[in-house]
């Protein structure tokens, strides 16, 4: 891959690094790099979490690649949100944890990327906006859809149609991320959550991932259907009989993932 790293430590929780720096900007190629790794590391049996952040100190990712779109036509704009759609998809749908570690700016299909995660951890520099308004376009990757159904909304029109910037701080109190650290603590952050993540039973966690995920999108019928089918596959696992027997012998449990 060109515009990504990727490294998968002893803990497994597999660091995914968006490399194109300063400011780490989102083309079809990231994107299409960006969905052929997630689809290897849904397969890979020794990745149990992923972080997912930028290279550099300045830019999680900066949006869009305007060079690339600004000569688009109506067809080919298409392709490329097909192409970004993907992506966003398959982080949001990967069944292992996946948490977004936020460092400086975030903005259009940088925010949505973060979106797309199950968490948010930024650095107290991070700016995050969809401030695409101001191009006389509006968030083709999601924006519209899951920042409503993170904060709400009132707090995401609020967002979405000033087209502003808001800080760590902000961004902490609208809901948008989980926590804000310093700089320097971010990646030591993100991992200490992603090797908590990591520990967890494998299965119980998709199942759990998938009730939440699918479920919040369905009436609370349909949704407490699927929590109940995601239930009983957790039982099934041999993760449930560890989980239970240990707590009997007040031991730590020693999942197997099967």
């Amino acid at each position: 891959m060109e515009t990504i790293e990727y490294m998968l430590g002893d803990n497994h929780v597999a660091m995914v690094y968006l490399n194109r720096p300063p400011y780490n900007p989102l083309n079809s190629q990231v994107y299409q790099e960006l969905t052929t790794l997630f689809e290897k590391l849904e397969k890979d049996p020794l990745v149990r979490a992923i972080i997912i952040t930028g290279k550099g100190d300045r830019a999680f990712a900066a949006g869009a690649d305007i060079n690339e779109m600004k000569d688009l036509n109506g067809a080919e704009m298409l392709e490329m949100s097909r192409v970004s759609r993907a992506a966003y998809d398959k982080v949001e749908s990967i069944t292992k944890p996946v948490i977004a570690a936020v460092n400086g700016l975030a903005l259009g299909g940088g925010c949505e990327l973060a979106l797309a995660c199950d968490f948010r951890i930024c650095s107290n520099n991070t700016k995050f906006g969809l401030p695409e308004i101001n191009l006389g376009i509006i968030p083709g990757g999601g924006g519209t859809q899951r920042l409503p159904r993170l904060i709400g909304q009132s707090k995401a029109k609020e967002l979405l149609f000033f087209g502003e910037m808001v800080d760590a701080d902000k961004a902490v109190e609208f809901g948008l991320v989980n926590k804000s650290v310093e700089l320097t603590d971010l990646l030591a952050e993100a991992t200490a959550w992603a090797e908590k993540l990591a520990g967890k039973p494998t299965i119980a966690m998709n199942m759990l991932k998938k009730a939440v995920n699918q479920g919040t999108n369905v009436d609370i019928s349909s949704g407490l259907d699927l929590e109940a089918a995601c239930f009983g596959n957790a039982f099934a696992s041999e993760d449930r009989k560890e989980g239970m027997q240990s707590f009997i012998e007040k031991r730590k449990p020693q999942f197997s993932g099967r």
